[in-house]
């Protein structure tokens, strides 16, 4: 199959975490190994589970495998210029943390592992980056792009279908846990247990 994007990703941020050059990404599919881990992550309920196997076949072959050094920022918060990708880990850690306009060290957010995805907002809605990520370990991690992306739904239309509701699904269920947390605070700020204020 050809490279449906070689040149991934299209304008490569200093700190950003995927760089182009044969040392630092390849095909995905060129490593069987890591393509069949790819789409064994891709299935669990932090990824895309909604996708039967030949469809997350379809979208494997359009990533690219990228290693990364300990320290390496992957996304930087409120950058606006390099959101043209999202990356599905694969080995090792990387800390998610946002300064969310307070003065100070930044607030360590989570701890990401294998079959979690980063920058999947950014990838579809080209917004600034909301926060930042950086390697702890060294990293294996598929990346899509929107190019490779965009080549997807156009060869495969169906598929690009399943992959973007996939997507929103995941940031739903986001959205949903952050209104439950807002909920607790609330609950909490006027003296309540949680879960136990009047609810619509």
């Amino acid at each position: 199959m050809n490279a449906p994007d070689s040149s991934f990703p299209e304008d490569t941020h200093p700190q950003a975490a995927v760089e182009t050059g044969p040392r630092r990404a390849r095909l995905l599919q060129e490593a069987p190994a890591m393509a069949k881990l790819a789409m064994q992550l891709l299935r669990t309920p932090n990824a895309l589970a909604l996708m039967n196997e030949d469809d997350l076949r379809i979208v494997v072959n359009h990533m690219q495998l990228v290693s990364l050094p300990a320290g390496r920022v992957l996304m930087q918060e409120g950058d606006r210029n390099h959101t043209a990708y999202l990356l599905l880990m694969l080995e090792g850690e990387a800390k998610v943390e946002s300064n969310d306009g307070v003065r100070g060290p930044p607030l360590d957010i989570s701890i990401m592992g294998p079959g979690n995805i980063i920058g999947e907002m950014g990838l579809l809605d080209g917004a600034p980056r909301s926060t930042t990520c950086t390697s702890i370990t060294q990293l294996q991690v598929a990346a899509l792009s929107r190019r490779a992306m965009q080549l997807l739904i156009d060869k495969h239309p169906r598929v690009g279908a399943l992959l973007m509701v996939a997507l929103a699904k995941r940031m739903a269920d986001r959205l949903r846990a952050l209104g439950d947390q807002l909920h607790m605070y609330a609950d909490l700020a006027q003296g309540r247990k949680p879960n136990q204020s009047a609810r619509s």
